[in-house]
């Protein structure tokens, strides 16, 4: 199997089931630039990704000049077209596109990293022939249920996210930076084996909802730190997160005692045919009775898989929280954080596999 972390039969499985799909939706071929769709079908991550995928053919790889070796022993597709520039791609996918006579075409109109709107201009302008169709839903409705293979690389990545946070907030010390606390958690991600990790930190009194870390907002005796783990292992990720209050004060406890009220209403609510939006109303009631329900965000809960957030993302599309959960989803919450002016992000949050009637916490 060389460097390919997957059994072919399951990447092979995922194909054809993807090509029905197609093919019941009358599509030609799908063209997959985003990153983790495209490891999900080749079972490799590559910067550039760049796959076609037939309803009825083998799929075909796209690879810069020079990398074919590296790319071929980690991938079980063997078809692969060579190219030198942006160019050069373009030209040679809408080569075969016309060759084969493509009528119809989907794409993945993500916000993923490669996923850009350039490329999706270029692609109609190259191919005015092609009716091009949105096909995320197909993919990301495939990627909710995970298979056996998924879950135990999620599981280890779950390993390492509670090493890591354990790790990093036995390092907090006064003084440091949001951009040291970030680093800490780098080490020890790359260290303990995870490939591209996802680090936030927001240290209060301040709060931001997307807390990238700031080199200029250091620790002293009256902060609330929060550390929120992106942690992947073999592609899939785990999140969790955490808030450390230096030294209470009165609001921070209240509120910190909030969020760990939600987090443990939410984990007797979250099951298999339940829809978040169902725990949302429920969780609400907490909210308000603690008097946080002002500093809450909507949506509580997030698939996790090949990216760290991917549907259902409740607190992005609205319309998430009506999507059924299902056995063998895996996903994280508290997603959402208490946002309080004075005394900064409150964040409770781990990864959780639904089980047939239960959760198994795996961070």
């Amino acid at each position: 199997m060389g460097k390919l972390r997957f059994p072919k039969q399951i990447l092979r499985k995922r194909l054809e089931t993807f090509q029905k799909k197609l093919a019941s939706e009358n599509i030609d071929a799908a063209m997959v630039r985003v990153q983790s769709s495209y490891t999900y079908f080749t079972g490799t991550r590559w910067l550039r990704p760049a796959l076609l995928i037939d309803v009825s053919e083998e799929p075909v790889l796209f690879v810069a000049k020079g990398e074919e070796d590296e790319l071929l022993s980690r991938t079980w597709i063997t078809n692969y077209v060579s190219f030198t520039d942006g160019g050069d791609l373009m030209a040679k996918v809408s080569k075969i596109i016309r060759k084969r006579k493509y009528r119809k075409i989907g794409l993945e109109y993500g916000v993923e990293r490669d996923a850009y709107i350039l490329f999706y201009e270029m692609f109609k302008k190259l191919n005015p022939q092609v009716k091009v169709v949105d096909i995320s839903d197909i993919i990301a409705d495939m990627r909710m249920i995970k298979d056996t293979y998924e879950i135990e690389a999620t599981r280890r990545a779950g390993e390492v996210a509670k090493k890591v946070m354990e790790k990093v907030i036995n390092t907090l010390k006064l003084g440091m930076s949001e951009t040291d606390i970030a680093a800490e958690a780098y080490y020890y991600a790359l260290k303990y084996g995870s490939e591209e990790p996802k680090i936030h930190v927001n240290i209060g009194p301040n709060p931001r909802v997307h807390a990238e870390p700031f080199r200029d907002i250091r620790v002293n005796e009256n902060s609330i730190v929060t550390l929120v783990l992106g942690i992947d292992y073999d592609f899939y990720y785990a999140n969790m997160s955490r808030t450390i209050a230096l030294k209470e004060n009165g609001e921070a406890k209240r509120v910190m005692e909030c969020m760990l009220n939600v987090y443990d209403l939410a984990r007797k609510l979250t099951r298999a045919g339940i829809k978040p939006i169902m725990v949302m109303k429920e969780l609400d009631k907490v909210y308000s009775e603690f008097r946080c329900i002002e500093y809450r965000v909507l949506g509580y809960i997030h698939g996790v898989g090949l990216q760290v957030e991917e549907k259902p993302i409740t607190t992005i599309v609205p319309k998430h929280r009506f999507v059924m959960l299902k056995e063998d989803m895996v996903v994280a919450f508290i997603h959402t954080p208490l946002v309080v002016k004075g005394v900064g992000q409150i964040k409770h949050e781990d990864t959780f596999i639904i089980l047939h009637d239960d959760l198994e916490k795996i961070t």
